[in-house]
């Protein structure tokens, strides 16, 4: 088991993998930020491949074995669990041989055959839950992979559909994700995203994300998903709602305070 209910878990790393050099940046801060507080449980994130892409033309990043390369080299070299997406079936088994974590993205959450292919891998399962599901409507989603035999399960909250081109985060999720029994991790860097708002290609508000942060804790959640890269207006995808990698530091900090608050 990876999560540790005495610990804030925290997913962070870049959207894409892109490329060496955004991958260690993101994780040396990271360390950076573990050793400062050892009350984090860290995960490091990143995807191999922008699959839904809201252009054909928008760059989907490294493909699969490049990206699994880049995965392994950071967890040898800095001892995170990784964690990725995975979008068919036929991905899991080999992600599961280099990630601790196999990631369900949230237009995904309620593919059958790719959830149970996930749960049967053994390795944890994050599954985000669609801007289109209501909180409760996750009971259906974790039916199925603890009906596979997932060996651990987290539920992603990534915001809701609300009009056209906007999301909105209901607080209430968390705690009625965590009554189907398995943890409710925040993802406030896609919960500002703005869909397909800026010609081809999704906007973003990342101003938004540290309230938004702060509030999920206040809120009970277990964890928070924070995309990171050392220049967001140079990323491949998500640009405009990933938080800079030299401001990480400090909103992990106020986050911490709020959670520590919350379990006092």
């Amino acid at each position: 088991m990876i999560f540790d209910p005495q610990k804030l878990l925290l997913i962070a790393g870049p959207c894409s993998l892109e490329n060496e050099a955004v991958c260690r940046a993101a994780a040396e801060t990271l360390r950076q930020i573990g050793t400062a507080h050892p009350e984090l449980n860290i995960v490091f994130k990143g995807s191999f491949d922008k699959a839904n892409r809201t252009s054909l033309d928008g760059d989907r990043g490294t493909g699969l074995e490049e990206g699994l390369a880049l995965l392994a080299l950071i967890k040898r070299t800095y001892g995170f669990p990784v964690l990725t997406d995975i979008h068919e079936r036929q991905q899991a088994a080999r992600v599961a041989e280099v990630c601790d974590v196999l990631q369900i993205p949230a237009f995904l959450c309620r593919q059958t055959d790719l959830l149970l292919a996930a749960a049967a891998t053994g390795r944890t399962v994050n599954v985000k839950k669609g801007q289109f599901l209501s909180p409760p409507e996750m009971e259906f989603v974790v039916a199925k992979l603890r009906d596979g035999h997932a060996r651990e399960i987290w539920q992603t909250e990534r915001g809701t559909t609300f009009g056209y081109h906007n999301l909105v985060v209901d607080m209430r999720s968390f705690p009625m994700m965590q009554a189907l029994g398995y943890p409710a991790v925040f993802d406030a860097t896609h919960s500002v995203q703005l869909p397909g708002a800026a010609g081809g290609k999704s906007g973003g508000r990342r101003e938004f994300v540290p309230g938004l942060a702060r509030a999920a804790l206040a809120a009970g959640a277990d964890g928070l998903f924070i995309e990171t890269h050392p220049d967001p207006a140079q990323a491949i995808s998500d640009g405009p709602n990933q938080i800079p990698t030299a401001e990480l530091p400090a909103l992990i900090a106020s986050c911490l305070k709020v959670w520590h608050a919350v379990r006092s």
